[in-house]
């Protein structure tokens, strides 16, 4: 295996010792997370760590208006939010071991739909979007908080929307990587027209694997529907990372049986 030398300086006692960093010379890949509206990076930790064991470096963090930033929940625009993602992508892709060529990203919800619209703006070869919110391109700047009265978004997602008529499905449309749409039976947030309209719009797509949870809900609430989750992105990252072959079309995930429970907002 090839390594690549990195000369470094090490403190000691006001001082400076030179060395050098030898570390393998390959590029890895590098994964984005992105969470949804009213969550925050802790709930992609225990993902992104599953990751992380394939080979690659990932990155979770919280948009603004959640977590510590929490005070801006009701002001903050998708337009901000944009610039989060785009910020996360950055920073990712100039870290010296990840490869800027073979970078993924995984969103849920709000995160999928900023997700699917960073791929218009950045390189992505890999694409993950569990349950991708849908909002009209209208209102671009308003507060995110206020989109679901405004835009009548209940009404709005039950409606096909084509990529001409949204930026998000536009970006879907002109993707060419692998992609991965994952969906919630039971999800009472983002209604099973969506999860179509997305899938309909990756049709440049390499491969495209569609996923169904048996008795999950929006949120993955259940612990075992988390964790059914988990195994099937694992799984999907082991066939698009190593394998020559195209993961195949789709099929649902059995129900989990439950165990514990986590809190997820279910709110898009």
């Amino acid at each position: 295996m090839a390594t690549r030398d990195e000369p470094v300086y090490i403190r000691v006692e006001g001082e400076h010792v030179l060395g050098t960093l030898i570390s393998p010379g390959t590029l890895v890949p590098g994964v984005l997370f992105v969470h949804g509206w009213g969550g925050d990076q802790r709930q992609y930790l225990a993902r992104a760590r599953a990751i992380a064991a394939l080979g690659c470096i990932c990155l979770t963090f919280d948009l603004r208006g959640h977590a510590q930033t929490h005070t801006q929940h009701e002001t903050v625009s998708r337009e901000e939010s944009l610039r989060d993602i785009l910020a996360a992508y950055d920073f990712l892709a100039a870290q010296h071991n990840v490869d800027s060529d073979s970078i993924a990203v995984v969103g849920s919800s709000y995160g999928g739909y900023l997700a699917a619209l960073l791929t218009a703006q950045r390189p992505v070869k890999w694409l993950a979007l569990r349950v991708p919110a849908l909002y009209k391109d209208s209102e671009w700047s308003l507060p995110k908080f206020k989109l679901r009265t405004e835009q009548d978004l209940a009404k709005y997602r039950l409606q096909p929307v084509s990529p001409e008529e949204s930026k998000a499905l536009r970006a879907c449309h002109a993707f060419t990587g692998d992609v991965l749409l994952v969906e919630s039976e039971h999800d009472d947030v983002i209604p099973h027209q969506v999860v179509v309209n997305y899938r309909e719009a990756c049709k440049s797509a390499r491969s495209l694997t569609y996923r169904l949870i048996e008795g999950a809900d929006h949120g993955l609430s259940d612990e075992a529907m988390q964790a059914a989750y988990r195994e099937l992105l694992v799984k999907w990252f082991k066939e698009v990372l190593y394998s020559k072959k195209p993961a195949e079309a789709g099929s649902a995930i059995p129900a989990p049986s439950s165990a514990g429970s986590e809190t997820a907002p279910a709110v898009a």
